[in-house]
């Protein structure tokens, strides 16, 4: 996901679990891994794999919720692919979906 943190006090670094809302659903996610930081202006990379991004920056993550959650890309489907992500019962950052990995889960019988 694209993430771009708007008011974070501090740094947020890999293990960080805040809670995403996206479309009507309020899961805990955690950011599995900072893949790369994002440029302000040009919206490039600037820096692969950093230790922390901090407020008024962007950057790319992997995010693993901790339930199964229903979401698409942003590409595919935009009211799903929108999310804020929320602590301290504000919002702290938005991003966007860019890809999803997906799980079947096996029906009851």
């Amino acid at each position: 996901a694209q993430v771009i943190v708007m008011n974070h006090p501090g740094q947020i670094r890999a293990g960080y679990t805040p809670v995403l809302d996206c479309h009507t659903a309020h899961i805990a996610c955690r950011f599995d891994k900072l893949i790369s930081k994002l440029d302000k202006r040009t919206g490039k990379v600037a820096q692969e794999s950093p230790e922390f991004v901090k407020k008024g920056e962007g950057c790319i993550v992997e995010l693993i919720p901790s339930k199964p959650m229903v979401v698409e890309s942003f590409q595919e489907y935009g009211p799903l692919g929108r999310f804020a992500v929320r602590d301290m019962r504000q919002t702290v950052a938005v991003g966007v979906i860019k890809s999803v990995t997906k799980k079947e889960y096996g029906t009851k019988k």
